[in-house]
């Protein structure tokens, strides 16, 4: 692998994590992701346990259109 191709690939690394970080800080203002039926709570004492099966499916779905529309934009 040459070098130049270790710089293209830390690149988009790089740039997925700004991508990344982007969704994270926008995702704070949707109000019902992370609340939605399915996602579970459980709070014993001070330690509380927080799956979110019901925000990773959404997502799922979502991110699953999203990545099917890009590909077929790039056939």
């Amino acid at each position: 692998m040459e070098l130049s191709d270790i710089g293209r690939w830390i690149l988009l690394a790089g740039l997925g994590l700004a991508a990344l970080g982007g969704v994270l800080m926008l995702a704070e203002r949707l109000p019902w992701l992370g609340r939605l039926p399915g996602d579970v709570v459980w709070q014993w004492g001070d330690t509380t346990v927080y799956v979110p099966l019901g925000t990773m499916i959404v997502l799922s779905l979502v991110l699953t259109i999203v990545v099917n529309l890009v590909g077929r934009l790039f056939r």
